[in-house]
Formats: structure tokens, C-alpha cells, sequence
């Protein structure tokens, strides 16, 4: 029997079948669910993570600022099975000539290493956030191998000869206002003139006018711009892009001082390192459905839950194909993960996005398992990746 049948929204058509074990600590299943659009097809992988054989991490590119497949990243990597990831920077419409990043909004730590924080809440892109939550809401999986809900926040700073002043930005498409950002290696050579396009609570604000770009190599200025650039930056390097009083700050700087720039990514609720974690929004906590979660719109939806204190992982991708492209509600889908004993949930990308991979016993490469709604697989920032030794 499932935990909690009883639902308000979505649930299940029948019985959750058993599902195939596709490698040590996964199991992968699929069946019908009701929704209030009509019937949607939801594929689910269970993932056991108090197996030592089994572990979960972030899949990307290799850049934050790049896109790939699923299968291609998911086969890259080595993975038995994957997702779809957070939203991202995926058009720049209403900045003409302003390139698109295929940056993730929210924060992503990928293997232990912080590889980006998040974009201001107003410059995000994806369905409108429930209430109290923001980008920098994260799913991960702590050192300890337990999935956990937490929100990442950016801490920082700049330190020059004449004093110090804060960081506000890593390696993400767009900063807030008046402030300086830092780009690194990881970041990848995309051009990182979106990062002062847009405001803190308007993504389709003009980009600022009042910019400058230094480039730190070795802990020491070696030149500058009034325009942000582009290009792959070396290891030792670390750019800076600042916006109006962010611009400001950085114009102050000669070329051969010393600069130096720290980062970090704070924890608000665990004291646990995370060896990977990945942002979206919740949509259920503690056996509880988020106040104020839509109703409404329903679309073809991708969700990561957790059950057993952490110890065990619920990854829900739904099927594109036509006959199920009504999909659910985000209040559905919340509702469906509490029907599968999920206690917490996370609402990833979705749409054209939404896919789930996994690796038939014996195979060298993924398969894709649902149907894309756009009929193929669409390049997205990053995704959720299992993997699991023989």
C-alpha cells in the first residue's frame, strides 16, 4: 500500500509496481497517475543511498556556462541513471545581442566543489516560486550520504590595498545590482556581458551602462575593461565584473596591486559539507505540501524527493509523449511524491526539459526512458546523476 493514498491531487492509477533493479541500490519503475488535466505516465527511480555501492552527484557540462543532453552528459560521467536538472538562462529575448549562458539559476556543487550561487530572485527563469522560498534553495546529498532540502548562500570578499568590500556573485548569469561579481575556470568561455543585464526583481530590465571588468591572475591585477568580456579563463585567473557601484569599486583598482577574492557557499540549515547539490524550489517538507503552491497550470514536470531520514532518494520524471503531455499541477506533483513516502520534495525544470535516463544491465550507454514533449532531447545546464559500482 502506499503511504498517504488519500490525495486532494494526483495519485496513483493502480498499485506502484515492484520496478526492475537496473544496478545495485537503483530500481526503476513506471505507471499511470490521475491528474486533474487527465492521466500522465510518471517514470521513478529509487535510490538507495545508505548502499555503499551507490552514489548520487551533479551532471554538467563541464562548464556552468554551457548546455548538454542528458544521455550525453549521463554517459560522460558514467552514470547508471539521470535527470534533468535546475532552470536556466535558456533565451535572452528581450536583451538583442546579448548572448543566452545556459547557466543554471540556483546554486550547484558538483564532486565537493562549489561551482556557482545563485542569480537575484527576479532574474530567474521557470514558474513563479511558492511563497518564502527563493533561487537559492537547493536539493543535495551531504558528505554524510544523506539527501537533505537546504538553502546556499554566497559569502565573499574582495580584498585590496585600499580595504575590503563584499562578493554578491560566482560564475551565475546575472548580479545584483551595484555589485561585484566573480568569474573563474568554471564558468566556462561564454560571454559574461548577461551578468549586468536585468535587475534585482525585473530579468527583462536594460542592461547597465555603468560596467568594468578586472582580471586577477596570481592574486594581482593584470588589466581592465569597462565592458565585461568573454573567453575561457584560465586556472590561476579570476575575473571581476562589477555594475554600478560594483563598477565603481573595481575602477579604483591598478593594474599589479594585489587583489585577493574569497567564496564560499553557507549552509542555512545543515552543518554538513555537501558532496553535490542542486537548485530548483521545494514543494513538499516534512510530510507537508508547501502553502500556495500552483493549482492551476499543469505541464510535464521533473521532482527529486527524499524518504528514510535522507537515507533513500525519489527521482519523478513525467512522460512528454501526447498522450500524456497534460501532466500535473506543481500541487499534483507534491502530493503525488507524499502518496510515495516521500517526506521532502524538490521541483526541478520542466516542460521540454523533463527526462530521465537509465542504463540497461549490460549496456554501455544510457536510454531514454520517457518521451521529451518537444520530440527530442533538449540541451539543459545540468542534472541529478546515479551511479553505482558493480
Amino acid at each position: 500500500m502506499l503511504a498517504g493514498a488519500a490525495l486532494t491531487g494526483a495519485a496513483p492509477a493502480a498499485a506502484v509496481p515492484a520496478g526492475t533493479r537496473i544496478a545495485p541500490g537503483v530500481t526503476y519503475r513506471q505507471f499511470d497517475v490521475r491528474a486533474a488535466a487527465g492521466p500522465t505516465h510518471v517514470h521513478l527511480l529509487t535510490v538507495d543511498l545508505g548502499d555503499p555501492r551507490v552514489r548520487v552527484d551533479l551532471l554538467y557540462p563541464g562548464a556552468v556556462a554551457a548546455r548538454a543532453t542528458v544521455s550525453g552528459m549521463a554517459d560522460a560521467a558514467g552514470a547508471v541513471a539521470g535527470v534533468n536538472g535546475d532552470f536556466f538562462n535558456i533565451t535572452e529575448t528581450q536583451h538583442p545581442g546579448v548572448p543566452a549562458t545556459g547557466a543554471s539559476v540556483g546554486p550547484a556543487i558538483a564532486h565537493g566543489l562549489v561551482l556557482k550561487a545563485a542569480v537575484p530572485d527576479g532574474q530567474r527563469f521557470g514558474p513563479a516560486l511558492p511563497p518564502g522560498t527563493n533561487t537559492r534553495d537547493v536539493f543535495g546529498v551531504g558528505v554524510d550520504r544523506r539527501a537533505r532540502m537546504d538553502r546556499l548562500s554566497l559569502t565573499g570578499s574582495v580584498r585590496t590595498p585600499a580595504g575590503r568590500f563584499p562578493l554578491k556573485g560566482l560564475n551565475q548569469y546575472a548580479l545584483p545590482e551595484n555589485s561585484v561579481g566573480a568569474f573563474t575556470s568554471r564558468w566556462g568561455s561564454a560571454s559574461r556581458e548577461r551578468a549586468v543585464c536585468g535587475s534585482d526583481t525585473e530579468r527583462s530590465a536594460p542592461c547597465s551602462t555603468d560596467t568594468h571588468e578586472v582580471r586577477i591572475r596570481s592574486g594581482r591585477v593584470v588589466s581592465a575593461s569597462d565592458t565585461p568580456g568573454s573567453g575561457a579563463i584560465p586556472a590561476d585567473t579570476t575575473v571581476l565584473v562589477g555594475r554600478e557601484e560594483g563598477a565603481r569599486q573595481l575602477r579604483k583598482l591598478s593594474v599589479g596591486e594585489r587583489v585577493t577574492v574569497t567564496h564560499a557557499l553557507a549552509a542555512a540549515s545543515s552543518g554538513v559539507p555537501y558532496a553535490f547539490a542542486i537548485g530548483g524550489f521545494p514543494v513538499l517538507r516534512d510530510g507537508r505540501e508547501l502553502s500556495g503552491l500552483n493549482d492551476v497550470a499543469s505541464a510535464v514536470r521533473t521532482v527529486v524527493g527524499l524518504t528514510d531520514g535522507g537515507r533513500r532518494m525519489l527521482i519523478l520524471a513525467l512522460d512528454g509523449a501526447a498522450a500524456y503531455r497534460s501532466g500535473m499541477t506543481v500541487a499534483e506533483e507534491a502530493a503525488t511524491m507524499r502518496s510515495l513516502g516521500a517526506s521532502d520534495a524538490f521541483n526541478l525544470d520542466g516542460g521540454g526539459s523533463a527526462e530521465m535516463v537509465t542504463r540497461d544491465a549490460g549496456a554501455r550507454t544510457v536510454t531514454v526512458r520517457n518521451h521529451p514533449s518537444g520530440g527530442a532531447e533538449r540541451p539543459v545546464a545540468n542534472g541529478i546523476g546515479v551511479f553505482a559500482a558493480p
